[in-house]
């Protein structure tokens, strides 16, 4: 494999200083994306262009405790937050000002926003999911109980999937959420650490903490079952010994409905789960890979690297890995072979 060439990448000024935990890109504009971590901040950028123009921090938003997730609203001017310290938060990108919506009573894990009823939506490891409107005179409109933690949810349409602990998932109509329109248990053996639901809405790609992604479709029908598959990935022989990393991170492309994933072993891929076959693989980054995302265009690709703390603080004195967010240009490698623009 070849080595990892930063000059490939727009890197971010001022980039986290502690793991980056999830990366958002503007709903509208292909340049400006958020960035949360450990290190108890979302960050918003503008990314310039390799040997033009420079990228920019626009700004910094400071919390109480580590931010695990972040999300932008349907117009991207304002970006919510929630992490370890259980408080949803509104940000206003503009005069950086930040307003408490409300709060969990655990850790918030996940978050995403429904532009089809205008509304942010999260997941907690309280055991459950709750619903916000910022414009409501009570921001949280609606809160619906789990029966397991929540590591992990996304959306598309109207169709609201939640990855769980011991293996749990759920999958609700947003319209209707009195009760999960279907339960399911992982096709994985193991937790759950990535979720990202397809674009066309025919499903969602998952993956565990053991190397492997499952890709999973709506349809209960058997014959739309029947297609389901998983299979190994983010794994590596050296010597006699198989080494298996965690996959960290899914995201779907908005045009072409191929996925990237990236993983602790430091590598992004990307697939075409309709042929199951790896269109690419960029060279290995210098640390484990936490966080993806594509811009709305599906021009561009932005990889978080940094400890993902697989192997603990001794792990992290052996291999210090400063935390780093760069952007690439996506090329053919992202279109299937087979696309004919439908």
């Amino acid at each position: 494999m070849s080595s990892f060439d930063e000059s490939n990448y727009v890197t971010v000024p001022s980039p986290p200083f502690d793991t980056i935990s999830s990366i958002r890109y503007h709903p509208s504009n292909p340049d400006q994306l958020l960035v949360s971590a450990w290190d108890t901040t979302v960050r918003f950028y503008e990314i310039g262009e390799p040997g033009g123009r420079k990228s920019e921090a626009k700004a910094k938003f400071d919390h109480r405790a580590a931010v695990l997730a972040c999300s932008f609203n349907m117009d991207g001017t304002r970006a919510f937050s929630g992490g370890l310290d259980t408080s949803v938060r509104e940000l206003d990108l503009g005069s950086e000002k930040i307003s408490n919506l409300g709060t969990h009573s655990d850790s918030i894990s996940s978050m995403t926003f429904a532009r089809s009823t205008n509304s942010l939506i999260t997941g907690s490891w309280d055991r459950t999911l709750r619903f916000w409107d910022p414009r409501a005179a009570n921001a949280q409109t609606g809160s619906y109980t789990t029966p397991e933690r929540i590591y992990s949810i996304d959306h598309v349409n109207h169709t609201l999937v939640v990855a769980m602990a011991s293996r749990l998932f759920h999958i609700y109509d947003i319209r209707k959420m009195d009760t999960p329109a279907q339960q399911r248990e992982s096709s994985l053996k193991y937790m759950t650490r990535s979720l990202a639901c397809m674009p066309d809405g025919g499903g969602y790609a998952t993956a565990s903490v053991e190397g492997r992604i499952a890709v999973e479709y709506f349809d209960p029908s058997p014959a739309a079952q029947e297609k389901k598959y998983a299979f190994k990935c983010h794994r590596q022989t050296i010597g006699d010994t198989d080494h298996v990393w965690p996959v960290n991170a899914l995201a779907f492309h908005p045009t072409y409905h191929t996925f990237a994933s990236g993983g602790s072993d430091g590598t992004v891929s990307i697939w075409d789960h309709k042929v199951k076959k790896r269109l690419r693989q960029y060279p290995k980054f210098v640390g484990p890979v936490g966080a993806l995302a594509f811009n709305c265009d599906g021009t561009r690709v932005a990889v978080g690297v940094g400890y993902m703390w697989d192997e603990g603080e001794e792990g992290m004195r052996s291999n210090q890995v400063t935390p780093w967010v760069g952007v690439r240009k996506v090329g053919d490698e992202v279109k299937p072979k087979s696309w004919t623009g439908n």
